[in-house]
């Protein structure tokens, strides 16, 4: 609020302090009607939206959001996303939806014509933008074509060899004297490493 309330007053009641204190409860509570406006205005927009905006969107969208994994930005921009794909599509578009999810270039797309085939190449360690890359292709992509999900993350795996060997005697015979449930198929031995 610009002004404060008392010098929208006649100047008799300037100096009674019935009035004094009576126009700096209603500068409180104009202020308050103000921010609660502004925060109206500012609820219309998703990119602005307060906590309780986004859930709100977000109860319309069907989106069940984990406040305590997922920042208030990203929820904010699931919505966009979920806004914004609506048809026709482009590998294009696809590409500029994972650019806003993911990052840029954190996750690249690719089609394959001669075999039908959407390779998606994501660098993506969060579950919740991942769930919602997957939802994306999942509502962009044309039925004939196949969605293929490669990892790109930059992390390292070693991989250790193991050979073992176990003995295996066959119990059963096929000449009718071996009950079915009496003794088992076969028995193992014990494992013994190879390698």
């Amino acid at each position: 609020m610009s002004n404060p309330f008392l010098e929208y007053w006649p100047d008799i009641y300037q100096d009674i302090k019935d009035f004094v204190e009576l126009a700096k409860t209603e500068d409180v509570e104009l202020q308050l009607t103000e921010n609660a406006i502004s925060q109206q205005l500012d609820d219309q927009f998703v990119t602005s939206s307060s906590v309780q905006a986004i859930r709100r969107r977000e109860l319309m969208l069907g989106i069940k959001a984990d406040p305590t994994n997922e920042t208030l930005e990203f929820r904010r921009r699931r919505i966009l996303n979920r806004y914004q794909t609506k048809p026709p599509f482009t590998i294009r578009f696809l590409q500029q939806q994972l650019d806003l999810l993911a990052g840029q270039g954190m996750a690249l797309a690719s089609v394959d014509v001669e075999d039908l085939v959407l390779t998606i190449a994501t660098n993506v360690s969060n579950a919740s933008v991942f769930a919602e890359i997957a939802h994306t292709v999942d509502t962009i992509k044309p039925v004939n074509l196949v969605y293929q999900q490669v990892a790109a993350l930059d992390a390292e795996i070693e991989l250790v060899e193991k050979v073992s060997m176990k003995t295996v005697n066959w119990r059963y015979k096929l000449d009718g004297s071996w009950q079915l449930g009496a003794t088992p198929f076969a028995t193992y031995g014990s494992e013994v490493a190879v390698k």
